[in-house]
């Protein structure tokens, strides 16, 4: 009895686990913007990929203090290829105090502008232009990502280029940290996100592998007693 007990345990928090039916609620892609081409003294900021449905995720590059993100290819994803075609919606910015808003939709900016190359990392499948530069530059960018196909998994959304990185950046080093206008800033390149940034599971993933090797313990525990 106890040991049937324990394979029930186990195979429905192993069930939870690989996310039988869709992702788990939540599960989250966490890595760091720090490789550049021509840049020094990152990491520059990270990327958080959210799974919120069986074919949607919710996207935030968030620049770190001292940079901010904007220009011609301001952030970018290589997007896995077998999930199919793909939607960029509900784009919003987070700019510091006296910085306009930035925009997808002047002077030939478009978000997303399609598969592009970033200088010195290589093509990617998603990049996407920003209005007007530093003045219009941004701390933060949100998006709803949409994939023509599903995944199970928030580490599945992405796939390294041919240079080895899955996203990108177009970073402004700040002149004076804070960012403002007036100062400016001090230099500009790219930086991109690697190969060896692991995923970061949601905390209740955590618990769920943890049911399961727990309930895989008593088994064997159980197999001893016999």
């Amino acid at each position: 009895m106890i040991r049937m007990r324990a394979v029930g345990i186990a195979v429905l928090a192993l069930a939870g686990v690989v996310g039988l039916g869709g992702p788990a609620k939540a599960d989250v892609f966490n890595s760091t913007i720090t490789t550049s081409n021509s840049l020094t003294g990152g990491p520059f900021g990270t990327l958080s990929i959210t799974t919120t449905g069986s074919n949607t995720a919710t996207v935030v590059f968030t620049a770190n203090s001292g940079f901010l993100f904007g220009g011609a290819q301001a952030f970018d994803l290589n997007i896995n290829p077998s999930l199919g075609s793909f939607t960029e919606t509900n784009i919003s910015f987070t700019e510091p105090a006296g910085f306009s808003t930035p925009s997808c939709t002047q002077g030939g900016a478009a978000c997303p502008a399609g598969s592009g190359t970033v200088d010195g990392l290589g093509t990617f499948s998603a990049t996407n232009d920003l209005f007007d530069g530093f003045t219009n530059a941004a701390s933060s960018i949100t998006f709803t990502l949409t994939t023509a196909n599903t995944f199970s998994s928030a580490n599945q959304i992405l796939t390294l280029n041919s240079q080895g990185f899955d996203a990108a950046a177009h970073v402004f080093v700040c002149a004076t940290n804070p960012c403002t206008t007036t100062g400016g800033a001090s230099v500009t390149g790219f930086a991109g996100e690697g190969p060896g940034t692991p995923s970061v599971p949601e905390p209740a993933s955590l618990v769920i592998f943890g049911a399961a090797l727990a309930g895989l313990g008593l088994i064997r525990l159980r197999r001893k007693d016999v």
